[in-house]
């Protein structure tokens, strides 16, 4: 089956945040999206299509976890990732936010410290201050055109008491997917001073070739023992509106305790919907992944080619996994209000400004790349026009 990726699939009026907060956010409706974190193309038809049976079953009532959902998820992993862990490892959870701010709120004491690796997902950030602890940055080190983690600084933070690390896996907004080599360093100073990983891997199937996802959790059992893995196949199959997630842990005491909570808070109740397309989406979709992601690793490639012939002053960083765009734009300004003005007066688009993701994301914006090349060569195009009117 082919899949037309390049079809434009009208989503205002839709109740889409990403196009219907156009304007009530920006001012003007007419301003292209590219900034939340979901595709604009349709989801696997496996999925549509068993949604569309769960539909017809009429009656919207409780339901529960079917042992071949939970086998679709280690059958998956197991496949893409040569990851094996036990189905009953498994929680679900509404959201990888979810999982994050559990962690943070179990595995920590009010006042401790929680080490993020900036610029970093924005949420990183919420549920730590939000949870009342403190947030310690280990930010990024830019080297060569790519984020490198900064051990020496990170190795003074766990020595002075950190208690935990939220680990982004692959990067976002950076696009980084971290090597086994990388990873296993981090995981050595964890061990040394007893910090607890918490592994945001939502993007671990958005990968490009040469850059394979290296599941925290699998690099040995000692590792996997202080490590809680946020998992989803949400950003995979663009299903984000399905509120589907689940947390990996192996260690049975977190877990345990995990799991309390989260049956304390009543989230844990299966949807009518959701473990359904999961199973679709593992057992049936895995030739729509491969296909979307040579498009949109083509996109990529047209992004960067582009901007660097119409805007050459814009400097991309190459992506290695996610559909994300992490864009340089320090040259033309670091003011998140410059570059604001920029977007959504000038050029007409909404990419996200770089601030959100932390200090050292003033000066830069995402875009994302998930959408039908049409739609990607206009926004480029009304954006380096405004670029080079600045």
């Amino acid at each position: 089956m082919s899949y037309n990726f390049d079809e434009v699939i009208d989503r205002r009026n839709t109740r889409s945040y990403k196009w219907d907060q156009v304007k009530p956010l920006f001012g003007d409706e007419s301003i292209l999206p590219l900034w939340v974190a979901d595709m604009d193309f349709y989801s696997p038809p496996a999925v549509r299509k068993v949604i569309r049976e769960r539909a017809e079953v009429g009656i919207y009532g409780y339901s529960i976890r079917s042992q071949s959902y939970l086998e679709s998820v280690t059958g998956w992993f197991q496949r893409r990732h040569n990851w094996s862990f036990q189905t009953d490892w498994i929680i679900d959870v509404p959201s990888v936010v979810t999982t994050l701010s559990l962690a943070v709120d179990l595995f920590t004491e009010p006042g401790d410290s929680v080490v993020l690796q900036s610029p970093v997902y924005y949420p990183f950030y919420d549920v730590i201050k939000g949870n009342g602890r403190k947030v310690e940055r280990n930010p990024l080190l830019l080297i060569n055109g790519r984020y490198e983690m900064d051990f020496v600084q990170l190795e003074q933070l766990f020595a002075a008491g950190a208690k935990m690390i939220l680990l982004c896996n692959p990067h976002n907004p950076g696009g980084r997917v971290w090597e086994r080599e990388t990873l296993q360093r981090l995981a050595e100073l964890a061990l040394k001073y007893k910090v607890i990983v918490v592994s945001d891997e939502i993007h671990c199937d958005l990968t490009f070739p040469g850059h394979p996802h290296t599941p925290f959790a699998s690099l040995s059992e000692e590792v996997a023992d202080i490590t809680i893995t946020a998992l989803a196949a949400t950003k995979t199959f663009n299903l984000p509106g399905l509120h589907t997630s689940f947390a990996m842990i192996s260690n049975a005491q977190m877990r345990a305790k995990f799991d309390q909570r989260v049956k304390v808070l009543s989230i844990h109740m299966a949807s009518h919907f959701a473990q359904d397309a999961v199973q679709a989406a593992y057992n049936e979709s895995e030739q729509w992944l491969d296909d979307m992601l040579v498009y949109v690793k083509s996109n990529m490639d047209y992004a960067i080619d582009y901007l660097a012939e119409h805007a050459p002053m814009i400097k991309p960083l190459v992506s290695e996994g996610t559909y994300l765009l992490w864009l340089d734009c320090r040259a033309i300004s670091e003011e998140p209000a410059v570059l604001k003005e920029l977007m959504h007066k000038k050029a007409k688009v909404a990419f996200n400004e770089g601030s959100m993701f932390g200090v050292e994301g003033a000066g830069w914006l995402r875009v994302n790349l998930a959408c039908p090349r049409s739609i990607l060569v206009q926004a480029l195009q009304q954006f380096a026009e405004a670029v080079k009117a600045v």
